[in-house]
């Protein structure tokens, strides 16, 4: 009988590729042959790790013995029973979990009913942070949750600059992507503990809006640097009002909101496919309409032929711009809003000092976005160098059964520009207009990077950065490559369709009652009054 160590090398290498990575480890110790076969054998760690992760889409520069060491380090690590016996491991863990979502899948099939690739690397971080445990750990360190937790009793804690480990504890909370709604996600969930009027006193306190931060999720200095415990707050607002509203429980809403890491890394995203019947269920106008295009368009295949080979402006954008996308709008009663930040001048904090909690109740928009790639351009001296500046032009559409003037924007209403920041981040821009004249203005950074399917998380404000406010906070994800400037309540329930054909093909189940606070039911009642989005589902075909 052949031992083990009498294979040839090769069959050796081969067999050992297989082995579990945490299993590697343990081989080198067994016998000096095994040793000198796995110490330093690169091309043994590379099939290990191709064999157990994700294929990285570029594999360039790579370290794979000490990527797949790493790994096997990051799970020891979130498997300890103990709070304190892992949190002093946060910078070792952002480390990991940014390397493993930047080498994640981008060439995989697309994950039923999402917009984002299979990945092995983003089910593995999934499972690891399940944990309640590696939640706190990990994902509720910033200065928010400390607050909330009242470890923070001395001015001095509020004064100092951002710190590192509350900016990196944030930052891993949104590429989680799921809302953790709670100040200490592995103790008992009460009223109390809820973390939405925290954060809504971060997105709501006007002081957060300066010049430096450009009014959007920005540090407040000169570097461009995204403050990542102001898009953590800005997540906590609108997913707390999402799973309030019962949206969460349709996959259009829930694959964004309710599955952690979703597309959370750079060139994620997979267009659903369309619906063919769409076209058949489209108004005898619009059909008409159609065929004379198609009509005139093969009268004029001679020029288009001579244009077609020249890549167009969608083809030029790195970003993925060009498509629907579904916006979500949280604001207060601007009397509300008012009021907490200019009245009784005597009880307002100093200026490094958080204001109090506020839970008034808020109102939800939302809003179906169609844009367009307009204009591309070099990046400007303050961009970041490496993609170009790409413009944008399109219209917004109120998803509600009311006209709201501030949501359905005119048509080419919708313009903005893209572009990276000095640090890399994606920057979105955004302007609405409404009788040819710009009204508001969002500010946002794309978690994820670039072309991700989790999306944009920002601020919105007067374009004029009116110092007595509204601002709120905005996020808007992709939902189709399609982009027909169509209107009426068909041309948007065609655009919807496919989201609403996957979720009655896979079923749904709506959040878990034991997310929420058995004392918090009696509230939901009159939150059903301010619910603005979900009556698409039942428009009548008129």
């Amino acid at each position: 009988m052949v031992l083990l160590t009498e294979l040839p090398p090769e069959i050796l290498q081969h067999v050992l590729g297989y082995v579990d990575p945490p299993d590697l480890a343990w081989i080198p110790r067994i016998c000096k042959d095994l040793y000198h076969t796995v110490k330093g054998n690169n091309s043994l760690f590379r099939v290990v790790y191709l064999n157990n992760f994700d294929n990285p889409p570029d594999k360039s520069g790579i370290n794979w013995e000490q990527a797949v060491k790493d790994i096997v380090r990051l799970q020891v690590i979130c498997n300890r029973d103990r709070i304190q016996d892992k949190k002093n491991e946060l910078p070792f863990v952002y480390d990991t979990v940014q390397s493993l979502l930047q080498h994640a899948a981008t060439d995989t099939e697309r994950v039923r009913s999402t917009t984002y690739a299979a990945s092995r690397n983003a089910d593995l971080l999934s499972s690891i942070f399940k944990s309640e445990t590696n939640q706190s750990a990990f994902l509720c360190r910033s200065l928010l949750y400390r607050l909330a937790r009242g470890e923070l009793h001395s001015p001095a804690d509020f004064t100092l600059r951002p710190r590192p480990d509350h900016q990196k504890s944030a930052q891993l909370h949104c590429l989680y992507g799921v809302p953790v709604l709670y100040a200490a996600p592995d103790s008992h969930r009460t009223r109390r503990s809820k973390m939405s009027p925290y954060a809504c006193a971060k997105v709501y306190d006007l002081r957060q809006y300066t010049v430096n931060t450009k009014w959007g999720p920005f540090m407040d200095d000169d570097t461009d640097r995204v403050d990542w415990e102001k898009v953590e707050a800005i997540m906590l607002v609108i997913g707390a009002n999402l799973r309030k509203l019962g949206l969460t429980k349709f996959s259009v809403c829930r694959n964004s909101w309710e599955t952690p890491f979703a597309g959370t890394w750079p060139q994620s995203y997979k267009p659903l496919p369309t619906v063919p019947a769409a076209r058949e269920q489209s108004e005898p106008g619009v059909e008409a309409a159609a065929e004379q295009s198609e009509q005139s368009s093969s009268s004029q295949s001679q020029p288009r032929l001579q244009q077609q080979q020249q890549p167009s402006l969608q083809d030029q954008d790195p970003y993925g711009i060009t498509g629907t996308w579904l916006r979500v709008v949280c604001f207060l009663d601007y009397t509300d809003f008012f009021t907490y930040n200019f009245t009784m001048p005597e009880a307002q904090p100093s200026p490094h000092m958080p204001r109090q909690p506020i839970d008034v109740g808020e109102a939800t928009r939302l809003i179906l976005m169609k844009i367009r790639v307009t204009r591309i351009e070099p990046p400007g001296p303050d961009d970041g160098q490496a993609l170009p500046v790409c413009h944008f032009e399109g219209i917004s559409r109120s998803l509600d059964d009311s006209y709201d003037e501030n949501a359905n924007s005119d048509l080419r209403g919708m313009r903005g520009s893209v572009r990276l920041t000095r640090e890399g981040e994606v920057r979105w821009t955004t302007f609405s207009v409404f009788g040819g004249v710009e009204r508001w203005r969002s500010e946002s950074v794309q978690v994820g990077g670039v072309k991700s399917a989790k999306g944009v998380l920002g601020n919105w404000f007067d374009k004029d950065f009116d110092p007595r406010g509204p601002a709120g906070p905005t996020a808007f994800w992709k939902v189709s490559d399609k982009v027909t400037e169509s209107g009426g309540y068909r041309a948007l329930m065609a655009d919807v369709l496919p989201l609403i054909h996957a979720e009655m093909e896979d079923g749904f189940e709506g959040p878990s009652e034991d997310d929420e606070d058995e004392e918090d039911e009696e509230d939901e009642a009159d939150l059903e009054v301010e619910i603005t989005g979900i009556s698409w589902f039942t428009w009548p075909d008129d």
